[in-house]
């Protein structure tokens, strides 16, 4: 059996294994969730000492006979576009096991929704196959509704339903763009690479008619300014753990769905490129605002994550080698920051029962630990140097300039939003509080140190070493600007 195939059926199995544990023995879920969890990071791992970098296209391919007449099989693979966002999904889901210590409540519904979400995840950025992504897209739907619905805050269910209501509106979009695109390649498949070639030959007006539908799917979840209601509620109500996931990885699988659709339909990428430049500054800007606003942390996080999200569409409309790169590495940032900020906030719910900012106060003083954690995490956030946030803003910086120019000054004010509210949210929660009976928060355990520092210190890694990152996707960058250098 390959490493992909094995990849996915990991937390598969580590989730029938938990389903099917005696009632009694259900203390062992977390255990068995943690180590096929960490076992599926080892698979993700291995995939770097087997990917070539100097070679374009997808590599570590497994073809599989499905359902043939439907153009559906089971055809899997890497590039330097999706390996990036593989690690990151495996590595922020195990980071989310270790967070999850404080879910006492039916754990092994719990950790199966958590491995299937994994198993979902880690699908969408290994298919090759338009389908085989379809139904990956659609199968992460169902955990994250239980895990919201079931472990979540007071207006859990509100909020799980307004969720899967969005993300179902943009399916539809997009199903209808992929049986299009399917009736209009002729190639009776759903292989990425096969119907991209075949709708070379159709009509730019077909091309961005496609573009426009999974654009709506994607964009949901991206998500895309206004597409974007159901986001602070979601993350509020879900549990932090679940929270990492969904601004880490799952905002994530739109953006890089939409590198997608600019491949299968490049006309429709091309043509609409502005357009999306205009919409990637609005949730810049908009997102950056609406944060700034925010007495709530993890509702300031969410907002925020529209902010970071938008860097990540400016990136792709620039149709840039810089744009793209700054795109694929804003992903891999701001997963690890947001997860992070969002494990914090966790933590210190978990203490005081409140997501106010104004409610904490003097964790300089009184929890050292938080204090350096909450400087280091707000850091990664606004992009300092030395960060992965950094590197990725640069480079998106740097496209803007080189596709529009002088408006990139428009990027620049959205960053300093950015500053200004994670210093003053800093500055808050780390000077004494102006409250007569300021709480007193409980410094971290040991535990709690280690878990969060997996993804603050993989976030310094990145800013201070970027080259090995750089290197992986740099074949596939220069492979899809090639693609709209030859557009007619």
């Amino acid at each position: 059996m390959k490493l992909l195939t094995l990849l996915l059926l990991t937390p598969l199995c580590g989730s029938l294994l938990i389903a099917f544990l005696p009632q009694h023995w259900g203390s062992h879920s977390r255990p068995l969730a943690l180590i096929f969890s960490a076992i599926t990071l080892l698979f993700a791992c291995l995939l770097v000492g087997q990917f070539d970098p100097t070679l374009s296209g997808v590599q570590l391919l497994e073809n599989g006979f499905w359902n043939l007449q439907a153009g559906g099989t089971y055809l899997v693979g890497v590039d330097g576009l999706s390996l990036p966002l593989v690690l990151l999904a495996a590595t922020l889901s195990f980071v989310a096991m270790l967070a999850s210590h404080t879910i006492e409540e039916r754990q092994k519904g719990y950790y199966v929704a958590m491995l299937l979400l994994e198993m979902a995840m880690l699908g969408v950025f290994i298919a090759q196959n338009w389908l085989l992504f379809y139904i990956f897209w659609e199968l992460t739907l169902i955990p994250l509704f239980l895990l919201v619905d079931r472990w979540g805050g007071e207006k859990r269910q509100h909020a799980a339903l307004n969720f899967v209501l969005y993300t179902l509106g943009g399916s539809v979009f997009m199903l209808l763009s992929l049986l299009l695109a399917f009736d209009a390649s002729h190639g009776f498949t759903f292989a990425m690479d096969e119907m991209a070639i075949s709708l070379r030959q159709t009509p730019h007006a077909t091309q961005v008619w496609i573009f426009l539908g999974l654009l709506m799917g994607f964009g949901v979840k991206m998500p895309i300014f206004p597409m974007h209601g159901w986001l602070p509620l979601a993350h509020v109500q879900a549990p932090s753990p679940v929270s990492m996931l969904l601004s880490g990885v799952l905002l994530k699988m739109g953006s890089y769905g939409l590198m997608r659709a600019a491949i299968l339909a490049p006309h429709g990428m091309a043509t609409l490129a502005h357009i999306l430049g205009i919409l990637a500054l609005v949730s810049l800007l908009y997102g950056g605002l609406l944060a700034w606003r925010q007495t709530d942390l993890k509702k300031m996080v969410a907002y925020s994550s529209v902010s970071h999200m938008g860097i990540v569409l400016l990136g792709l409309a620039t149709l840039t080698p810089a744009g793209i790169t700054g795109a694929v590495s804003q992903m891999v940032a701001h997963g690890l920051a947001a997860a992070a900020l969002f494990m914090l906030a966790g933590m210190l719910y978990h203490r005081t029962h409140s997501r106010e900012i104004a409610y904490y106060g003097d964790l300089a003083r009184l929890s050292p630990r938080f204090a350096f954690f909450i400087i280091l995490a707000f850091l990664t956030t606004i992009g300092l140097p030395t960060t992965a946030g950094f590197i990725a803003e640069l480079h998106t910086i740097i496209g803007t300039y080189q596709r529009w120019g002088w408006p990139v000054i428009l990027t620049a004010i959205a960053m300093l939003i950015t500053a200004s509210y994670a210093f003053r949210t800093t500055a808050r929660m780390l000077t004494p509080s102006p409250q007569p009976n300021p709480v007193i928060v409980k410094d971290m355990s040991g535990f709690e140190l280690a878990t969060l520092a997996i993804p603050v210190l993989l976030t310094f890694l990145l800013g201070l070493f970027p080259s090995p990152l750089l290197k992986i996707m740099e074949s596939s960058v220069r492979d899809f600007i090639k693609i709209f250098d030859t557009l007619g």
